[in-house]
């Protein structure tokens, strides 16, 4: 059944001690950028949602295509298209996300973007093309993920290369968030997905791969280190990462 188009809310700016931040018709900050350094992560959230890197061998960092489905204020946008220099896609459905981005906050002009669905736009992508896949999917009432259901997340699935990994922004705290995780296992299969700690703010960021075999510990030791070398500065703290992740297990989809 196809969904019906939602009402697009208005987009506002505010700026506090420096950073900027995009809105979308609620006080729920959607986006930041540090307007004296536009490619820092300065969302913790934003940060996690790069974790799928220490699953990524150090040698191919910045290679492969990265996609997100979902622009807010284009912080992953910046990052995967300035900093790792990876070939970038953006999604976003609402046209004038696309505009404030392109006035306000710094979009790369070396990024493809494209106003439309994500839904519409997974069905149309080409198969095992996406190294890696940022999901940040929500309303102005940012309440749950627009695009939840399992058929979507074997769409995701589907565009990814071989060990490439998905990372999706999900509320812990919502009642929602372990049907969503019990949906993301049944797309990508359990030992294919891993969760980090939520946020003070609630976030949790849900990690799934296609086909990725993790290494021991002392691999993804190194990892983290030579990601905090090169991008550490601009809000990477992957030695952290390493604990807060965990493999998904049962009590993950209780309910």
């Amino acid at each position: 059944m196809k969904r019906l188009p939602r009402p697009l809310p208005p987009v506002t700016l505010s700026e506090h001690d420096g950073v900027r931040y995009l809105h979308l018709g609620s006080v729920w900050i959607q986006g930041a950028m540090r307007i004296a350094s536009p490619q820092r992560l300065e969302l913790d959230y934003v940060q996690r949602m790069l974790a799928p890197l220490l699953w990524l061998p150090s040698e191919a960092l910045g290679g492969g295509r990265a996609v997100q489905l979902g622009l807010g204020a284009g912080a992953l946008t910046r990052f995967t298209a300035g900093a790792l220099g990876m070939a970038t896609t953006a999604v976003e459905i609402n046209p004038e996300v696309v505009a404030v981005n392109g006035l306000w906050f710094r979009l790369p002009r070396q990024a493809e973007v494209v106003c439309g669905d994500a839904a519409d736009w997974l069905a149309q992508a080409e198969p095992a093309s996406v190294r890696l896949l940022q999901v940040d999917l929500y309303d102005h009432e940012a309440a749950a993920p627009v695009l939840d259901g399992l058929d979507f997340y074997r769409a995701c699935r589907a565009v990814l290369e071989d060990g490439g990994l998905m990372s999706v922004n999900l509320f812990g705290r919502q009642a929602s968030f372990h049907d969503s995780m019990a949906r993301i296992a049944a797309a990508f299969g359990r030992s294919q997905v891993w969760g980090l700690r939520p946020t003070r703010e609630g976030n949790t960021v849900a990690v799934a791969g296609r086909g990725v075999v993790v290494p021991g510990r002392e691999v993804l030791a190194a990892r983290a280190a030579v990601i905090e070398q090169r991008w550490g500065a601009l809000g990477l703290p992957a030695r952290k990462w390493l604990r807060m992740v965990r493999p998904y297990t049962a009590e993950d989809s209780a309910t």
